[in-house]
């Protein structure tokens, strides 16, 4: 069942590359050339939702994120192995237990040191949607790389309506937008939480602007946490 489990990760991971080129990609507002001229790496803040278009949307010439332990993380890997995207595995607690997170941070923390920009959807794996877990705010402060707040739009797409977070999935031959806002530099002794805050604050603005009907379907923070 394993060996089988594998062989469609591998399947679906080929169809999707396919999939990519029926594709067209536009970026916005493009600072990584600037922050590439400074010296450093930055790290990716995108939508659980956005998953899977900013893997078929990446461009860089090398990647890394943090993916689950699940099986459908399982799935996954082949399709991240295929663009070039390191997969750090393992995801946030649940019921106080560690499901792989803590290891998989600090393998992420070696990986943006050493100059690999990181990908991590901030309120993922489990939701609330929008709600921005702290663990890109640690990554950023141990670091010291600037957090680029990124939206992936296709422009027509298929949504999962009955998953949590609204999971898109771009429809062949679409146009996807990569959209950035301007990177958030973590502010001298700023804490945990209020980086946290910033780059919760961020996402939502930009969703707002570009994706609006999807911005509706996103709870305020007090009352996903209520």
């Amino acid at each position: 069942m394993r060996l089988l489990h594998s062989a469609l990760g591998w399947v679906l991971g080929l169809l999707l590359v396919c999939w990519r080129h029926t594709c067209r990609y536009r970026v916005e507002n493009d600072s990584r050339p600037r922050l590439r001229q400074l010296g450093g790496t930055y790290i990716y803040s995108i939508l659980h939702a956005h998953q899977l278009a900013a893997i078929l949307g990446q461009d860089e010439r090398q990647l890394a994120a943090m993916v689950s332990r699940s099986r459908d993380g399982d799935l996954l890997v082949p399709f991240l192995t295929l663009r070039g995207v390191k997969a750090a595995r393992g995801s946030t607690r649940k019921d106080g237990r560690d499901k792989g997170g803590s290891s998989a941070l600090m393998e992420l923390l070696g990986l943006v040191r050493a100059g690999t920009p990181v990908v991590f959807a901030v309120d993922g794996p489990r939701g609330p949607r929008n709600y921005v877990n702290r663990g890109i705010a640690m990554l950023s402060l141990q670091t010291g790389a600037p957090i680029l707040p990124t939206l992936v739009l296709p422009s027509r797409r298929w949504f999962l309506s009955k998953a949590w977070d609204r999971f898109q999935i771009p429809k062949p031959f679409c146009t996807m937008r990569m959209i950035f806002g301007e990177p958030i530099v973590a502010a001298e002794n700023e804490d945990s939480e209020t980086l946290r805050q910033r780059v919760s604050q961020t996402m939502n603005d930009l969703e707002r602007q570009y994706d609006p009907d999807e911005a509706e379907h996103s709870l305020s923070t007090s009352e996903q946490l209520g």
